[in-house]
């Protein structure tokens, strides 16, 4: 990788695993390129912008969210298996079993929901999507007789979504021993 590319890269990094933390709005450019080792210029020589860096920190997110919980389950089995496969990935992500060791999406939203503009157009592109595609795995296990509640999918993936986010909840906020197991036991009621 030359050294643009990847000191770009560098500084998505970084401003990522503190986006987790402080939100998009909470990095400050100054300490990210302390952080980083480059001027406040220089950082600028790779982002002409805060909004241009939060957009590509923002993208990151996402690309790290398919990579290290979409992909994952899409080799699993459709059905149950794969519905299984996304929502414990997804804990895993929510309790930041990977490089920026939180979910980003929780704090963006809080951030940018009521915010108009490309972050948050991409925010809920993003979010839409998630959902989309948890409804159809759900679907999936729906027409195949693996989860035999008898619901709209999109229902299920939201009450889904809500389980996760009650484990973020208890996790990051209440630090709640067995919360994973609370939320599994909320997978197998909200499929059973």
């Amino acid at each position: 990788m030359k050294k643009g590319p990847s000191t770009r890269q560098m500084i998505v990094d970084t401003a990522l695993n503190q986006s987790v933390r402080l939100g998009l709005e909470g990095v400050s450019l100054g300490n990210l390129a302390e952080d980083v080792g480059l001027s406040k210029s220089g950082l600028f020589a790779h982002f002409k912008s805060k909004e241009a860096l939060q957009l590509a920190v923002l993208e990151e997110a996402v690309g790290r969210y398919m990579r290290l919980v979409v992909e994952p389950a899409l080799k699993k089995p459709a059905g149950l298996p794969r519905v299984r496969a996304l929502f414990e990935n997804y804990l895993d992500w929510i309790a930041g079993e990977h490089e920026a060791g939180g979910c980003p999406f929780v704090t963006f939203v809080q951030e940018f929901d009521d915010r108009p503009g490309a972050i948050r157009d991409i925010l809920a592109k993003s979010q839409r999507q998630w959902r989309v595609g948890l409804a159809s795995a759900i679907a999936i296990a729906m027409e195949k007789r693996e989860i035999a509640r008898r619901a709209d999918p999109e229902q299920v993936a939201f009450e889904l979504i809500g389980a996760a986010l009650a484990f973020q909840t208890s996790l990051r906020l209440l630090g709640e021993r067995g919360c994973r197991v609370r939320a599994l036991a909320a997978f197998d009621r909200i499929t059973g």
